[in-house]
């Protein structure tokens, strides 16, 4: 008896271990019981019967998944090869993970055959020049139709990214020479406006130069106008004593009598120089 009891015990033992969930923060749980839902299980631990029950772990963090390369005719008919990346993740709540699991069956594939045929319809009704030069809007536009045609299976396509559109190799040769010619012609007229305002720099420089020159001489002009004045206004002065000096010789020769002014003192000098 005593080796049967523990024959049951160990039994036990098992199938609690084998029975054991643990579900991680970044995982939701699916529990089924004989084929059917049961419960859904959030992160933490869980224990569940063996054989009677099934757990279906999800995982709901971010994931990416890439596109393989395909030629996608254009509006323009030429053949451009496009790669894709997508940015996903599964929603948390309860309904979002059943429909991940009940609603689709691996969705991962299909959203794959999903992008490619979206991206041939998109692209394909555009010239290459726009699909080159729009990649944002076409990004947009993609992650718009994937959005709406997974939005039952409890998916959300996060964003798109196209990382290369590559055309011919023809139109490749053709591009690349476009945008040789525009990078020379940039240069060239960056150094047109360099010269333009180097020259406009020293036609500037040139004119103040000359209003400097010119402010000169009027000041020159100026001040030798004012020496003129002082000069002859110093030469009317000196002219006025000598007048009152002839007087004044005139005068003593007839023995007239001679009353000084304020001026006398110049006067008694002229008188000192001529002799």
């Amino acid at each position: 008896m005593g080796l049967i009891w523990g024959l049951v015990g160990i039994i036990i033992v098992v199938i609690g271990l084998i029975g054991i969930r643990i579900v991680r923060p970044t995982e939701r749980g699916l529990v089924e019981r004989l084929g059917k839902y049961n419960k859904f299980a959030e992160g933490g631990f869980y224990w569940i019967i063996p054989i009677i029950d099934k757990m279906l772990k999800v995982d709901i963090t971010e994931r990416m998944m890439e596109i393989d390369t395909q030629e996608i005719i254009t509006e323009d008919n030429l053949n451009a090869k496009v790669d894709l990346v997508i940015y996903y993740k599964t929603l948390e709540d309860e309904k979002s993970v059943k429909q991940s699991k009940y609603k689709v069956s691996d969705f991962e594939p299909q959203i794959t055959r999903l992008a490619q045929t979206t991206t041939r319809n998109v692209i394909g009704t555009m010239a290459f020049k726009d699909v080159n030069s729009k990649r944002n809007k076409l990004n947009q536009d993609i992650a718009i139709i994937l959005k709406k045609e997974t939005s039952s299976w409890g998916v959300e396509i996060l964003r798109v990214e196209l990382k290369e559109i590559i055309p011919p190799k023809e139109v490749q040769d053709t591009m690349n020479q476009v945008i040789q010619a525009e990078n020379t012609k940039r240069a060239a007229t960056d150094f047109a406006t360099a010269t333009e305002i180097k020259a406009d720099g020293e036609k500037r420089a040139r004119i103040k130069l000359a209003e400097g020159e010119k402010q000169m001489k009027i000041l020159v002009a100026e001040g030798a106008s004012k020496a003129y004045g002082l000069i002859n206004k110093s030469f009317r002065g000196n002219a006025q004593l000598l007048k009152k000096l002839e007087v004044s010789q005139v005068a003593l020769q007839n023995n007239s009598k001679i009353i000084l002014g304020a001026d006398s003192k110049q006067i008694l000098k002229l008188f000192d120089l001529n002799k």
